[in-house]
């Protein structure tokens, strides 16, 4: 039977790991929001037509979404490798090494606060119980049954970003001409603002501070690609 302790610490680790995908997910839709902005306003600067608008906002969807999801699959590939091989090393030293890697837990016990006696003796019962899970938690910080996954993170991206990227996508193309650029650019700034409470939130950070940094940043980038745009529609390019 599990310790409160031990029942806070799983309590605790899968809240955290929640809380990481949910903050990715924030993270990846206001990349999307941002970037595909940016692009599609900077389209508009320089035409109007609907068909060009468009095809830059789908191709900037896809591209970035792809790149994301890309960048995820590799990144958490290699954690996930590198957490394979951390208990490949772990697994091997307890067999080798028994009472070394007991000491051991005893001392990251006592660490802990656990007086020397009492982290003995709970370090014999975790190593009785599981020793590999055992120094896989203390030690490595790792759930050996739930190691990180590449194709989760790579899907989790590749969605949170579209979903982002749909908002200024749908936002340019669908009202009249005359209105298209206000409906895109404060549907924007208010979606990061949004996305921006949301990230201070999970954060347990200022909520001001993050949203006038989000919105001013897509105010910025907005507004540089617009320049852009219209200078380069200006001079025929």
């Amino acid at each position: 039977m599990s310790s409160p302790d031990q029942h806070d610490e799983a309590h605790n680790g899968a809240l955290g790991s929640r809380l990481n995908w949910l903050r990715a997910a924030v993270l990846g839709a206001n990349d999307g929001i941002v970037s595909t902005a940016g692009l599609v306003v900077g389209v508009a600067g320089a035409t109007d037509d609907r068909s060009a608008l468009l095809t830059a906002g789908l191709a900037g969807l896809l591209a970035g979404s792809m790149s994301m999801a890309a960048g995820e699959y590799v990144s958490v590939s290699t954690q996930r490798d590198s957490e394979k091989a951390a208990l490949a090393m772990e697994r091997r030293e307890l067999k080798e090494s028994p009472e070394a890697e007991l000491a051991e837990l005893t001392g990251l016990l006592a660490a802990r606060g656990l007086s020397e006696e009492v982290a003995r003796e709970a370090a014999v019962q975790l190593t009785e119980r599981d020793a590999l899970r055992a120094h896989a938690s203390v030690e490595l910080g790792i759930d050996p049954d739930e190691l990180t996954n590449p194709w989760h993170a790579a899907w989790a991206s590749f969605f949170a970003f579209t979903a982002g990227a749909l908002l200024p996508l749908l936002a340019i193309v669908l009202p009249p001409a005359s209105v298209r650029l206000y409906v895109t650019v404060g549907s924007v700034l208010a979606a990061l603002a949004l996305t921006g409470w949301w990230s201070a939130r999970l954060g347990s950070a200022p909520a001001d501070r993050a949203v006038l940094r989000n919105v001013g940043g897509g105010a910025v980038a907005m507004g540089v690609t617009y320049a852009a745009g219209a200078l380069l529609g200006a001079v025929g390019v």
